[in-house]
């Protein structure tokens, strides 16, 4: 799944735009809550660097609210990453350059919706 197909998603399944809090990172996308305002998902476009890769590349990302007994299994999977500038115990990185699987993106997208609601 590649950033715009995580977008579409999204708005199919959960009817939420997303907000741009940072005028430094226009790209860095919020999906949250309507209600109480809660994040579900952060996508960013990040160095590789960054991440702990070789090479001067960017990647898209995206964080998900996780509970931190998956998080440590995920880890050890390609395509998911400690969490980018979040708290590493609960939020959890996974790349969208097809390393992760589709389903597994939507499952931990709609943990992280329930886990923020």
């Amino acid at each position: 799944m590649n950033r715009e197909q995580l977008k579409e998603f999204i708005w199919d399944n959960y009817s939420i735009r997303p907000d741009y809090p940072w005028v430094k990172y226009p790209d860095y996308e919020v999906f949250r809550h309507s209600g109480n305002r809660k994040w579900f998902a952060l996508i960013m476009s990040v160095p590789e660097g960054r991440l702990g890769l070789k090479g001067d590349g960017i990647l898209d990302i995206v964080n998900f609210k996780c509970e931190q007994a998956l998080i440590g299994s995920l880890l050890g999977e390609e395509g998911f990453y400690p969490a980018y500038h979040m708290s590493k115990s609960s939020w959890i990185t996974a790349a969208l350059d097809g390393s992760v699987a589709d389903d597994k993106i939507k499952l931990l997208l709609d943990m992280s919706y329930e886990a923020t609601v």
